[in-house]
């Protein structure tokens, strides 16, 4: 499908929306008073490939530790600010590329000193709604979760648009997978603002990684999105590494090494898991579109995976090494992941 056509914003040095491609995002654990912990958080999202981190400011005395933080990120940093807009003030102040408000928790009255200080400074402002804060009284109360999601981050956004403020991006997440993917179709079809695809409270990372590959990678291919973010009980690094991943799986974005491998069979007599694992972690630093196959046995490594790149593939008591289908190099298997790790950095500078 052709991607939904979205307006442009501009975060520190990072386009989204607009045809600049998906952007991944993750989100500080450590409190932002610890500047130290929350820039090797920060370092760490960066070496992963992340292209923006967001950090909690809950109220404006930490600010100023978000700007201490700010001064020295080597990534544009999104303030999240809940409650009191003097908050989202002082963060502005402090130097966030991007602030997000959550309709359902802040006072409207503030949004137009919001507005006016986002405007001026040239940086946007996300309205992110939530399943756990959006209104259920009022008009529309008995509508579908999704529905109000939609409803009231809508209104929020054109709220700014009475204001004169136009680089606004909208999220609007729920733990439940449907309900998500829903409330975004409702939100795409009804505006051409950026959205950042996610889902909230999504829990620990293996469910996590399941229910948020089936919202956001079927948006993705419904050519909705701007911004991605796998959120998980866990590190902020490993969240931007599932979020590459998916990237790469619906071939949205290609930078990085990609592991293909088979499930192993009674042919195998190798720990093809742990081969796999010892790969992935030689070659994650990688950053050029690399293809790269781990295979059980001879019988589906060239063949099976002759469209890779390189591939490692056992076999006579020896891995076999082969390189865009051809076999070159026979190695003893305390050798092969160092080979193949010398090979994919070869390739990897000639695909610059």
């Amino acid at each position: 499908m052709e991607p939904r056509k979205s307006r442009r914003v501009r975060i520190g040095g990072v386009d989204m929306g607009g045809g600049a491609g998906i952007t991944v995002q993750t989100m500080t654990r450590s409190r932002v008073e610890e500047v130290e912990g929350s820039l090797a958080e920060i370092r760490a999202a960066a070496a992963s490939g992340a292209d923006l981190v967001r950090l909690a400011v809950p109220n404006p005395a930490a600010a100023g530790y978000f700007g201490r933080i700010a001064a020295r990120s080597p990534l544009p940093l999104v303030a999240d600010t809940h409650f009191d807009w003097r908050t989202t003030l002082a963060a502005i102040r402090e130097g966030a590329a991007k602030v997000r408000v959550n309709p359902g928790n802040m006072d409207p009255d503030g949004l137009a000193r919001v507005a006016e200080a986002a405007g001026v400074r040239g940086i946007p402002i996300r309205v992110g709604g939530n399943s756990g804060s959006v209104r259920r009284s009022g008009e529309g109360a008995d509508s579908p979760l999704s529905e109000l999601l939609a409803q009231e981050t809508l209104t929020w956004a054109a709220r700014l648009e009475e204001l004169g403020f136009r680089d606004t991006v909208i999220s609007v997440k729920a733990s439940e997978a449907a309900v998500t993917v829903r409330a975004y179709r409702l939100v795409a079809a009804q505006s051409d603002y950026p959205l950042h695809l996610g889902l909230t409270a999504a829990g620990p990372r293996e469910s996590s990684l399941l229910k948020s590959a089936a919202a956001i990678g079927s948006l993705l291919l419904d050519g909705i999105g701007d911004s991605i973010r796998f959120s998980f009980t866990g590190d902020a690094a490993g969240e931007v590494a599932a979020g590459r991943d998916l990237l790469r799986a619906l071939a949205l974005r290609r930078e990085g090494v990609e592991i293909i491998s088979c499930p192993a069979c009674g042919r195998s007599r190798v720990e093809l898991p742990e081969l796999a694992r010892e790969a992935r972690e030689a070659l994650g630093h990688i950053r050029s579109p690399l293809r790269v196959a781990i295979m059980g046995c001879e019988v589906n490594g060239p063949g099976e995976a002759g469209d890779a790149d390189l591939g490692l593939a056992p076999g006579g008591g020896a891995v076999h090494l082969f390189i865009r289908g051809r076999v070159v190099e026979k190695l003893p298997p305390d050798r092969a992941i160092a080979r193949l790790a010398e090979e994919a950095e070869r390739l990897g500078g000639e695909s610059r």
